[in-house]
């Protein structure tokens, strides 16, 4: 069992920022779930445009609004405490905080929490493990 408590991880190298978000790893594919979840906060007025494509990630608004738009289709989602989406065809997006929204997450393939975005707003893809023969 894993039990690991998010306020002793939110000071630790379990939490990574970048432009305008942090995000606190509580899972990563080190832990062997096959994916990782994390609870990541975005500043508030920030923008940010991603494109997992090799990860799949679904995101949960626990507090905060905003919106989502599908760079493919222009259709454009609000986002608010309650809604889920799920990126099921690694739909490159902009995500956009109205106010600070506070988002739990899981990729899958799970990330190993060294990951950074790319200038195409994708992870690098996971590396695979060797069986042992």
């Amino acid at each position: 069992m894993i039990v690991r408590d998010f306020n002793d991880l939110k000071n630790t190298d379990a939490t990574v920022s970048d432009q305008q978000w942090t995000s606190v790893r509580m899972l990563l594919a080190g832990d062997g779930m096959g994916f990782s979840f994390h609870i990541t906060f975005l500043d508030a007025g920030s923008e940010h445009t991603f494109e997992y494509k090799h990860h799949f990630e679904s995101v949960y608004c626990m507090s905060g609004k905003g919106t989502i738009t599908d760079l493919a289709t222009g259709e454009t989602h609000k986002i608010k405490p309650g809604v889920m989406y799920a990126l099921n065809e690694h739909d490159r997006h902009t995500l956009r905080a109205e106010e600070e929204l506070v988002m739990a997450c899981v990729f899958n393939p799970p990330v190993t929490g060294t990951e950074v975005h790319r200038e195409d707003g994708s992870y690098a893809p996971a590396e695979t493990e060797v069986a042992d023969a």
